[in-house]
C-alpha cells in the first residue's frame, strides 16, 4: 500500500481506460457502483495521509466475491476517505445498509438501562453470551494504510490507556510478537487469541503487513472484557461471559467502552466518530453503532433442520463461528447465532442486544 502520491502520480501517465480495473465478473458492492466516469472523476484524488481511489478498491478488485455472497469489496485508509471518495463510497453505505442517505444522521444509545430483559435466557441452551464493536482513534490512519511507526504508537496508546483502567477493568496487555509460550497457550484455551488474517478480503486491504508486530489483546482479570488492538480496526472491544446473562454482559460492554473512551481523550485521542456515519471503522459495513451481539447456543436438532438458514433469517440472525473472529467456522452442534447493526438498523446499540435476546429465546423454545 503506498503512503504518499508519487506511485498515483505515475498511473497518471496512462489512460483512464489503461488503468479502469475489469469488474465483468465481480460480485460485491464497489464493483457494482463504481464506473469507468468515477474512476477517471476520483483517481488523482488522496486523502491528506496519501489514501488513493486505488487503495480503496483494491481488495475488492483482488476479491470478486460469490456468486451468492455480495462483499463490501473496499475500505477506509483513514477518517477522510468517506469524505474524499463519498461519491463511490456513500452509494455502497446506501446499499450495504438498507438505504442509508448522505443526509442522514445517525445517533448512538449506549444506555445499558434501556435494555429490557436479559438475564433470563435459558442455561440448558445459552452457553455463553458477548457483545462486541470496533473503534478507530482519532489522529491516526486505519490499519490498511497506516506506517509501522503509526501502528506502534497506536499500540503505545492504547496500552497506556488500558493500563489505566481498575476495578472490574483492571487487566493486562499480552503483546503477540512477546507473549511467552505459557500465555499463549492459555489464550488459545480462552479462545482470546487472534491470529494472522488468512482471508483473502483482508490480505488485498493490507492488514496483515508487518504481522504481529504491534498487535495484542488486553483483558481484564475476569475475562470478562477483551480489547483487541490492531487487528481489523485500531480497537475491537469485547464483553463476555458464560452463561445467558446478556444484561450483565451488556452492562459491562457500555461501562468499559465509556471508560475506554474517557481515558483516550484524556490522551488528547478520541474516537472517530461523525453525526451522519456514526462511528468510523475500516470497512464501511461496521459503520454506525459498530456493534454485533450474539449467543453460543445449542442446538443440536434445530441446526440440522433443512430451513434452519431461513429461521435464522427470518429472525433478523447469522450463523457465525465459535469464536471470537469474524471468519471462524460454525461447527458441531453449538451454534453460534449473531446480528450485526449498521448505521440504518440501529439508532440505538440496545435494539441490536434485543434482537439477538428474543431471536434466541425464540430458538430455545423450538
Amino acid at each position: 500500500m503506498p503512503f504518499g502520491n508519487t506511485h498515483n502520480n505515475f498511473k497518471l501517465n496512462f489512460k483512464v481506460e489503461e488503468e479502469y480495473p475489469d469488474l465483468t465478473k465481480h460480485n460485491n458492492h464497489m464493483a457494482k457502483v463504481l464506473t469507468k466516469d468515477m474512476y477517471a472523476k476520483l483517481r488523482d484524488k488522496q486523502t491528506p495521509s496519501g489514501f488513493t481511489l486505488d487503495d480503496v478498491i483494491q481488495t475488492g478488485v483482488d476479491n470478486p466475491g460469490h456468486p451468492f455472497i455480495m462483499t463490501v469489496g473496499c475500505v477506509a485508509g483513514d477518517e477522510e476517505s468517506y469524505e474524499i471518495f463519498k461519491d463511490l463510497l456513500d452509494p455502497i453505505i446506501s446499499d450495504r445498509h438498507s438505504g442509508y442517505k448522505p443526509t442522514d444522521k445517525h445517533k448512538t444509545d449506549l444506555n445499558f438501562e434501556n435494555l429490557k430483559g436479559g438475564d433470563d435466557l435459558d442455561p440448558n441452551y445459552v452457553l455463553s453470551s458477548r457483545v462486541r464493536t470496533g473503534r478507530s482513534i482519532k489522529g491516526y490512519t486505519l490499519p490498511p494504510h497506516n506506517s509501522r511507526g503509526e501502528r506502534r504508537a497506536v499500540e503505545k496508546l492504547s496500552v497506556e490507556a488500558l493500563n489505566t483502567l481498575d476495578g472490574e477493568f483492571k487487566g493486562k496487555y499480552y503483546p503477540l510478537n512477546k507473549m511467552t509460550d505459557a500465555e499463549q497457550e492459555q489464550l488459545i484455551a480462552d479462545h482470546f487469541l487472534f491470529d494472522k488474517p488468512v482471508s483473502p478480503l483482508l490480505l488485498g486491504a493490507g492488514m496483515a503487513r508487518d504481522w504481529p508486530d504491534a498487535r495484542g489483546i488486553w483483558h481484564n482479570d475476569a475475562k470478562s472484557f477483551l480489547v483487541w488492538v490492531n487487528e481489523e480496526d485500531h480497537l475491537r472491544v469485547i464483553s463476555m461471559e458464560k452463561g445467558g446473562n446478556m444484561k450483565e454482559v451488556f452492562r459491562r460492554f457500555c461501562v468499559g467502552l465509556k471508560r475506554i473512551e474517557e481515558t483516550f481523550k484524556k490522551h488528547n485521542h478520541g474516537f472517530m466518530w461523525n453525526e451522519h456515519l456514526g462511528y468510523v471503522l475500516t470497512c464501511p459495513s461496521n459503520l454506525g453503532t459498530g456493534l454485533r451481539g450474539g449467543v453460543h447456543v445449542k442446538l443440536p436438532k434445530l441446526s440440522t433442520h433443512p430451513k434452519f438458514e431461513e429461521i435464522l433469517t427470518r429472525l433478523r440472525l447469522q450463523k457465525r463461528g465459535t469464536g471470537l473472529g469474524a471468519g471462524t467456522a460454525a461447527t458441531g452442534v453449538r451454534t453460534h447465532t449473531a446480528v450485526l447493526a449498521g448505521v440504518a438498523q440501529s439508532a440505538r446499540a440496545c435494539v441490536v442486544v434485543h434482537v439477538v435476546l428474543a431471536g434466541a429465546s425464540i430458538l430455545a423454545g423450538y
